[in-house]
């Protein structure tokens, strides 16, 4: 999965949650501009930044190996 479908990803879920884009910043601790950045695919979070935001919106993040 690269950075825009991870941030459309965690946009479909907040929109299906009926959460605002601010009210998800706050409830994670993640600062609005790099949420809207993240959404966008313009981002590039740290794994922490992700699984704030994840957490808040129940989603799970799963790391693939390709060999």
């Amino acid at each position: 999965m690269n950075l825009v479908q991870v941030g459309e990803t965690i946009k479909q879920r907040r929109q299906r949650l009926d959460i605002r884009q601010n009210d998800l910043a706050e409830l994670s601790g993640v600062g609005l501009r790099t949420l809207i950045a993240i959404e966008n695919g313009k981002g590039n979070p740290s794994f922490e930044t992700l699984t704030k935001i994840i957490d808040v919106l129940g989603l799970e993040l799963t790391l693939t190996i390709k060999s």
